[in-house]
């Protein structure tokens, strides 16, 4: 272990030990150890501090909002390197259709696209590597081979791997171009809270990272990336005259930005149900249903969304291929709970 001052550049191979100095009296925790280890996020170091890689004091602390006083002794541990080149695993892989250029999956909620921060293992990356082998495409690089296009770990539904450089090549420029000037489709179903006035419409509302919390996306009037959603209530659900207490509604994207869907659901009134990023406030609209339905929109764990309309041009036959993906039995449970509700 090291001692540190605030103006030393930190070691980030060893563990790391200072003094809570005066200024830092009743700060959080995580934003201490962030400010004195400028090598690591703050999300990083709020990993770390969850794992039991924090003291203070000499006891473990696992709330990164714990307040630090003057004199505290702070130690955080690093964990070895790890392995940054990702390894084939042994992960169920539901293959829809497959030849020696692409992949078409289903993917499962859950399982996240490719490694990154605090995903290293357990990805689709790494069941494909271990299902194809050599053959995936270079061009999306070490951590994302042959991937064109992804989807949020908690939504579920198709997605197309390249296997060959040429492949990923042809589904690059396809899914560039959005489908304006070919077969490209990718329609998603949402549950959603309350229903539209309209049955149809376009929601086109650039989108960028929140100032207020970088881990989400939010509407921007100025700025940010062009982001068009079209959507189409399919059904509504309620009882009487009542006002609608969720849709099912249809999604299609004429770009592909990250967490499109959700945010513009919520921009028009209407998060996707299990979207706690994005509808936190909608929980206690939860609350207040009645049972079997209160228990299965309360144990319904992630965004309702499922990619279930999938079509492009196959890049090497020219041939269009279309697929669609049943829902999966958490959506089909929560939308039959709607249906009878």
């Amino acid at each position: 272990m090291i001692e540190n001052s605030q103006e030393d550049p930190v070691d980030l191979d060893a563990d790391i030990i200072f003094t809570v100095e005066a200024a830092d009296t009743g700060k959080r925790l995580d934003a201490v150890l962030a400010a004195h280890t400028q090598e690591l996020s703050r999300n990083r170091v709020q990993t770390l501090i969850k794992a039991g890689e924090a003291t203070v004091g000499g006891a473990k602390v696992v709330e990164p909002k714990h307040r630090v006083n003057e004199g505290d002794i702070l130690t955080l541990a690093l964990p070895e390197a790890e392995d940054p080149d990702p390894k084939g695993e042994p992960i169920p892989l539901a293959v829809v259709f497959e030849d020696d250029h692409v992949i078409v999956v289903d993917k499962p909620a859950g399982l996240v696209v490719h490694p990154g921060a605090g995903n290293w293992t357990g990805t689709l990356v790494n069941a494909l590597i271990h299902h194809c082998g050599e053959s995936l495409s270079g061009i999306g690089g070490i951590k994302r081979p042959g991937i064109v296009h992804r989807i949020d770990k908690d939504t579920s539904g198709l997605l197309v791997v390249a296997k060959t450089d040429r492949a990923h090549q042809g589904l690059a420029a396809q899914f560039a171009d959005h489908g304006r000037t070919g077969p490209l489709e990718r329609a998603y179903s949402a549950l959603v809270w309350g229903a539209p006035s309209h049955l149809k419409g376009t929601v086109d509302a650039n989108l960028a990272r929140s100032q207020v919390n970088r881990q989400k996306i939010a509407v921007v009037k100025t700025a940010g990336r062009t982001a068009i959603t079209h959507w189409q209530v399919k059904e509504r659900f309620g009882s009487g005259d009542q006002q609608a207490l969720a849709s099912l509604m249809e999604c299609r994207l004429e770009t592909g930005r990250t967490h499109q869907i959700r945010v513009h659901m919520a921009h028009i009134g209407h998060p996707l149900i299990g979207d706690n990023d994005y509808g936190p406030g909608f929980k206690t609209k939860a609350n207040r249903l009645e049972e079997p339905l209160k228990g299965l929109v309360q144990g319904f764990n992630r965004q309702a969304l499922h990619a279930g309309l999938l079509a492009f041009e196959h890049p090497v036959s020219g041939k269009t291929l279309r697929f669609e993906s049943t829902y999966p039995e958490d959506f089909e449970r929560l939308l039959s709970g709607l249906q009878n509700f």
